[in-house]
């Protein structure tokens, strides 16, 4: 709160609605993060001598591929590439889309028309509403998921409009149920394969029927695939612009924070429907005056090597194997996903002889505080928590050690599903 010898000054009543208005940082609700952040300083506080076992971050535990780093620091070096890169050089925009051709199978995509770069997906995914809301319009989303996704909807007074993934529907939305009121509606739609927090994949056959719904109801769709290349045991990597149709009603939002160990570099790009890649330059360009290039030109290295993608999932997949044998030795349900790096599970009721659990919040909130093991919960469809397997460990055997420990820990519990 902003005040001045502990009074409230006018710029308490500056703030604009969309953030709280007079009431800004007034609110004292905790939010799950937060929560989940006091909860593994106060584990380490009272168990200073325990390793916290991080099953909760969603980042990649390792660096870029060295191969990146070395075309990094070369570019960086180049006095050509010190300026303002705009929205965005050539050479990324033609490795974007023949990556896209060698690694989904995507034909068609002009680099000039249909390709631009951006700081991250974040960024693509906060800016697009932009292109499309007014107020009183609907983006429909997919809950559990990211909540920005629905935030600056919400900010330009439009309306968001939830869908649950539930497991009976293999995590993907039902579409026909959404109310023909909403979906005539609605301009946009958001969805994200493979799915954080769920792990699910996606179909071509349910991006067909995406594609007919788009169609049907003049609603944009936004893919956003930031996991789309980290599929595992023979699955093919799946982009829905491979899908007849989709050009026309949506766009593609890649990262290669997840794909190539990339994170804080924040590069990725918007592909598809010319027309949404257009407005979106338009609204980028008044947001920000483009990544560095030699950052751009690193990352055009990475997207022609996708090798480097297969390797990263690898490891992934060998982790998800460790992580699903170990759950379910003490109890749970886990099966590995296809895709991503989550594990997402059912919790747990309680404990025999011990705790109940009447959400995944206080089932992810005991095993942080009471077996220094972070997860995230979500209450949003269902009770359940995500672990991720991009916890820290160098090598498979620690790898091994970081999974027996988890068992270790749990191991004399008995859990009540």
């Amino acid at each position: 709160m902003s005040t001045l010898n502990g009074q409230e000054t006018y710029i308490q009543q500056q703030f604009a609605e969309r953030i709280g208005g007079a009431n800004y940082g007034k609110d004292t609700a905790i939010y799950k993060f937060e929560k989940i952040k006091r909860a593994k300083a106060a584990a380490k506080k009272d168990f200073p001598e325990v390793e916290l076992i991080d099953m909760g971050v969603g980042e990649p535990d390792d660096m870029a591929d060295a191969g990146i780093v070395a075309k990094l620091a070369e570019e960086a070096a180049k006095r050509e590439n010190r300026g303002y890169a705009d929205n965005g050089i050539a050479e990324f925009k033609e490795a974007a889309a023949k990556y896209l051709h060698d690694v989904f199978d995507v034909e068609g995509i002009d680099p000039v028309t249909e390709v631009v770069h951006s700081i991250g997906s974040k960024p693509a995914i906060a800016m697009l509403p932009s292109c499309f809301i007014n107020p009183g319009d609907i983006t429909i989303m997919t809950v559990p998921g990211y909540p920005i996704i629905g935030t600056h909807t919400k900010y330009l007074g439009g309306e968001v409009y939830t869908v649950q993934l539930t497991e009976e529907n293999d995590f993907l939305p039902d579409l026909d149920a959404i109310p023909e009121e909403i979906a005539r509606k609605a301009k946009l739609l958001y969805l994200n394969y493979p799915n954080n927090p769920t792990g699910a994949s996606a179909t071509r056959a349910f991006f067909a029927n995406v594609v007919d719904w788009a169609k049907k109801y003049q609603v944009v769709i936004v893919h956003d695939a930031p996991y789309a290349a980290l599929t595992y045991d023979g699955l093919k990597p799946l982009s829905f612009l491979s899908v007849p149709g989709a050009k026309d009603v949506g766009v593609e939002l890649h990262s290669l924070s997840k794909s190539y160990n990339m994170t804080g570099w924040r590069i990725g790009f918007v592909a598809g429907n010319p027309l949404v890649v257009k407005a979106f330059s338009d609204v980028k360009d008044n947001n920000d005056s483009g990544q560095f290039i030699a950052i751009q030109k690193a990352a055009a290295y990475g997207l022609a090597h996708p090798e480097i993608t297969e390797r990263i999932a690898e490891k992934y997949s060998r982790r998800h194997e460790l992580l699903v044998s170990a759950l379910n030795d003490l109890g749970f349900n886990a099966k590995k996903p296809k895709g991503s790096f989550f594990l997402y599970v059912e919790a747990p009721k309680g404990v025999e002889d011990g705790p109940t659990f009447a959400t995944a919040e206080d089932f992810s909130q005991f095993l942080i505080r009471e077996k220094l093991i972070s997860t995230v919960p979500w209450d949003d469809a269902g009770h359940y928590v995500r672990f991720s397997v991009t916890f820290i460990a160098d090598g498979e055997d620690e790898e091994h050690r970081v999974i027996s420990e988890i068992k270790r820990r749990l191991g004399d519990l008995k859990f009540i599903f």
